[in-house]
């Protein structure tokens, strides 16, 4: 068996060794332009005509050049001749089960969609467990046709213990590498008292030791007065040690500070637990320097904060402690990448203007694509405290996408991760591998029956339209629930005359 021109890696000499012995699970991606993390130099690294060589669940070497042998009868050697290769995303808060509101909240407010679509809405008496179920398992579909390979989850749709098992359920089923935090909160037929029993049982569900998806914790309320429960809730987490501990710090106007000012008092940042606190637009210096100290991450939706209003006042301050995130994947993008893309673009912009405003002119691009990239991918790693994924390294986990380098809107490329960040859509992905299986194979999902799966949750998004169709909006006049004023913005006028053109939804 002979290599050309191989550029040794980690555990590459292991790798070549055990050749004649690989199972089925063994799969030679041979090449492509593989974007690589050069573990002695800490950053990343391109190798063109490269071949990436997965083994069961992990990527066994990263090399230049091809097999140039006889492949044993059981290898499986994939062409991404012109293609490029990559790491998969990382999306560190997601709520997945919404699915079946799709398009209905393309012009809400956030306090509209607490109302309307959140977890003290009509939604808790009006899906069903099989809603929940099938909502998140189309979902999670959803987001690895994007290329989304891990994803922090925040079910709070456990309105019962059968809600609950439902997107559980899917969430095994879907394959995806899914931190699933389970969310606590009471509610009227099911207490955190009551949830408390079934998270019991779950620690010992046998499907978390043989599957991609680890058990983690959400809650929303350690800004509230009920302390002791809080402190439930935590040492819940540290008796069972739980992947991740994440919880919404929206701030601002909006309420729910849980900020690590908050943690902090409960002396929870210095435990081994990863906290991911979700938006965290309006943290404070303080929160900032907690942050870092203990190695805590903030997950920044740029769409969905652009959305809902949350905006970015503070966020462009701690990139080095921040990572991608969806939020509310039903009402826009379900792709990291145009988030990265967006989040990309809005600090060139704060960082400009920093310059252009003081009337001198800008020296150089504040920001670069391999910084957007890394956002996107390993820095989601880091928030998890894993180094074996959000990198595409001999020894991580085999999370690795193929993007089609003869698409028309990457065709002339140069730069590989320029070409992904700037140019590549979702559609231009042909394969996607998440724990050395493929999920994504020749632009189509791996789903079996998958059309099937479609009609089931197409009817239970069509029951559920129909009612969230007919439920008048909530009114937004006055003072909101937190006691904050409404205030209606101005309204863009894209047309001459009388009219602005913002007209009707039509679902």
């Amino acid at each position: 068996m002979l290599f050309r021109d191989v550029v040794f890696r980690p555990s590459l000499l292991c790798a070549l060794a055990s050749y004649a012995a690989f199972g089925e699970a063994a799969t030679l991606f041979e090449g492509g332009t593989i974007i690589t993390w050069d573990a002695s130099a800490d950053y990343l690294d391109v190798i063109r005509n490269g071949s990436v060589l997965v083994e069961n669940d992990s990527i066994s070497a990263v090399f230049s050049g091809r097999y140039n042998g006889t492949p044993p009868s059981d290898l499986e050697v994939v062409d991404a001749t012109n293609d490029i290769i990559s790491t998969g995303f990382i999306d560190t808060h997601r709520h997945s089960w919404q699915t079946a509101f799709k398009t209905l909240g393309s012009n809400t407010t956030l306090m509209r969609y607490f109302e309307r679509y959140g977890t003290d809405s009509p939604a808790g008496k009006q899906l069903t467990p099989e809603d929940v179920y099938i909502g998140q398992l189309v979902g999670l579909y959803e987001a690895i046709n994007g290329g989304v390979t891990t994803i922090v989850d925040f079910p709070h749709c456990t309105w019962s213990a059968e809600h609950a098992m439902a997107a559980l359920n899917a969430t095994f089923e879907s394959g995806a590498r899914v931190e699933w935090a389970y969310y606590f909160q009471d509610y009227p037929n099911f207490t955190v008292d009551g949830q408390t029993e079934l998270f019991q049982r779950l620690v010992d569900d046998s499907r978390f030791k043989n599957s991609t998806t680890n058990l983690g914790i959400s809650y929303d309320y350690f800004s509230s007065a009920n302390k002791s429960q809080s402190r439930s809730v935590l040492d819940l987490a540290i008796e069972h040690n739980v992947s991740v501990l994440t919880t919404h710090a929206n701030g601002g106007v909006y309420g729910a500070p849980n900020f690590p000012e908050v943690l902090d008092t409960f002396n929870f940042l210095n435990e081994s637990i990863p906290i991911i606190f979700a938006h965290g637009s309006y943290h404070s210096a303080t929160d900032a320097q907690l942050l870092r100290q203990h190695n805590h991450y903030i997950s920044t939706t740029p769409e969905s904060e652009m959305h809902y209003g949350h905006l970015h006042p503070n966020s462009h301050l701690i990139m080095d402690q921040i990572a991608l995130g969806i939020d509310t994947h039903f009402t826009f993008s379900t792709d990291i990448l145009t988030q990265a893309r967006l989040w990309l673009q809005s600090v060139r912009k704060i960082l400009f203007r920093e310059v252009v405003d003081h009337r001198r002119l800008p020296a150089n691009n504040p920001m670069s694509v391999n910084q957007a990239f890394l956002l996107a991918t390993r820095s989601g790693a880091q928030a998890l405290r894993r180094s074996d994924i959000g990198i595409l390294a001999a020894g991580a986990k085999a999370d690795l996408l193929v993007w089609n380098g003869r698409a028309p809107s990457v065709l002339g490329w140069t730069d590989p991760i320029a070409a992904i960040m700037l140019h590549a859509n979702v559609g231009d992905i042909k394969h996607v591998m998440v724990n050395g299986e493929f999920k994504k194979r020749d632009s189509q999902l791996t789903v079996p029956d998958y059309t099937k799966l479609q009609d089931r949750f197409l009817d239970s998004a069509k029951r559920i339209q129909d009612m969230w169709r007919e439920m008048p909006l909530p009114v937004t006049e006055g003072a909101a629930s937190n006691g904050v004023l409404y205030e209606k913005p101005m309204e863009a006028d894209i047309e001459r005359g009388g009219q602005t053109g913002y007209g009707p939804l039509f679902v």
